[in-house]
């Protein structure tokens, strides 16, 4: 706002009508504009030459911007300044004004509180309110004043196990998931109000990117025949496991990751890593499967089938013979068909999604084995898997093997 003169505007006449007429009685204009200084009152006698001068420019005897002009430059700029600021407000509105609903009384307080300092609380409330969004200055301090409400109180602290738990679990869980984790830990809480508060704190989670191929078959080599013929299902544990390998680049090379699936639980049963694709790395996932179900007490037998693509590691002479000599029913997918690998095509972009490309760059195969083995068992006794019920899959095979020992000990007893 403009500081206003000390004079008033009857002064400023008055003083112009005294030089005109004290002129001749004085060798110069200035001599005369002094001494009606000192007569009225005048602090400056510059102050009275420019109103003499601004006076002469009205009256066209002089060239320069006239009162009234000034005035109109003042009003245009000052309109200008306010489509401007009203211009930033409804840019930063953009994300709630867009919609159709009202925003809810909460949102249009927060954004207050975000730029009243940038833009004042007056004039935010003004252009809402010219723009179908009505808010009055006294609403949005009567908020301010009053106690948050039980959906507030109830919200912030949702917000901060939502956080929490999506922190905790790689960033990688959208609303479903998160909902379903908080129903785990015992809260009643409803999936769109998941879905209210992921979006109010810019939560999403993980997208999918695109596959990069890394089979390459062998036509040399005799391919089992596909045993599954895309059915990924499974009555129990070590009756259908399925095989695939990915890349990852780093800064000192690929590594190649290979990892072995139970198609029952969707557990991962084994992995492994190197810095070339040949057979020793599909045949340490598969050993690595092995030992782990030996460890647990659950050791594979007859009848299970290991499932892969037509890839020359799978179907080369050394782990074709590693099949047989464990007892396993080789299956092949195939050939350039990703559908028959389905299940683990699926498994390797969760791989890629929720920690390859989020925690990338990597700079070694050792950086590249840490992280693999800490997002397998975060995957295997934490993540919700929704084909399995939304548990975990160790807690999948726990169920199972309770189930089954308490039937065998009912069908004993009777």
């Amino acid at each position: 706002m403009a500081r206003q003169s000390p004079y008033p505007p009857e002064l400023r006449r008055r003083a112009v009508r005294m030089v005109a007429e004290v002129r001749p009685d004085y060798p110069s204009e200035w001599s005369a504009m002094k001494a009606v200084a000192t007569k009225l009152g005048v602090k400056h006698a510059e102050t009275v030459r420019s109103w003499v001068r601004q006076d002469q420019v009205d009256a066209g005897a002089r060239l320069g911007t006239t009162t009234e002009d000034s005035v109109e430059l003042k009003r245009l700029k000052r309109e200008n300044a306010e489509l401007r600021r009203a211009n930033e407000i409804l840019k930063a509105a953009a994300g709630f004004l867009r919609g159709r609903a009202r925003p809810a009384a909460q949102v249009l307080t927060a954004f207050i509180d975000a730029f009243k300092k940038v833009f004042g609380v007056e004039p935010i409330c003004r252009v809402l309110s010219e723009h179908g969004t009505k808010i009055a200055p006294s609403t949005y301090y009567a908020a301010k004043s009053r106690p948050a409400s039980a959906r507030a109180e109830r919200d912030a602290w949702l917000k901060t196990e939502i956080t929490r738990i999506y922190t905790d679990d790689y960033r990688v869980y959208g609303a479903r998931k998160v909902w379903r984790r908080l129903q785990r830990e015992g809260h009643a809480v409803a999936r769109c109000t998941v879905e209210r508060l992921m979006r109010e704190l810019g939560l999403h989670g993980a997208r999918r990117g695109r596959k990069v191929r890394t089979t390459v078959r062998d036509d040399g080599h005799q391919r089992a025949a596909d045993l599954l013929r895309r059915d990924f299902a499974a009555p129990s544990p070590n009756r259908r496991w399925v095989a695939d390998f990915t890349h990852v680049t780093t800064w000192a090379g690929v590594v190649y990751v290979a990892f072995v699936v139970d198609i029952f639980s969707r557990a991962v049963v084994g992995w492994a890593a190197a810095t070339s694709k040949r057979t020793r790395l599909v045949l340490d996932a598969l050993d690595m499967a092995l030992w782990r179900r030996d460890r647990a007490g659950r050791p594979v037998g007859p009848g299970l089938v290991h499932h892969s693509d037509a890839g020359s590691q799978y179907t080369s002479f050394r782990f074709t013979t590693h099949l047989v000599d464990t007892g396993i029913d080789a299956s092949i997918g195939t050939v350039g068909d990703a559908l028959d690998n389905a299940l683990m095509e699926s498994a390797i972009g969760l791989y890629k999604t929720e920690l390859i490309k989020p925690r990338g760059p990597w700079k070694n195969l050792t950086g590249v084995e840490l992280a693999t083995a800490e997002w397998v068992d975060w995957y295997n006794t934490t993540r919700l898997h929704g084909e399995i019920g939304h548990i975990p899959p160790d807690e999948y095979e726990a169920l199972h093997y309770s189930q089954n020992h308490t039937e065998l000990q009912v069908t004993a007893t009777t």
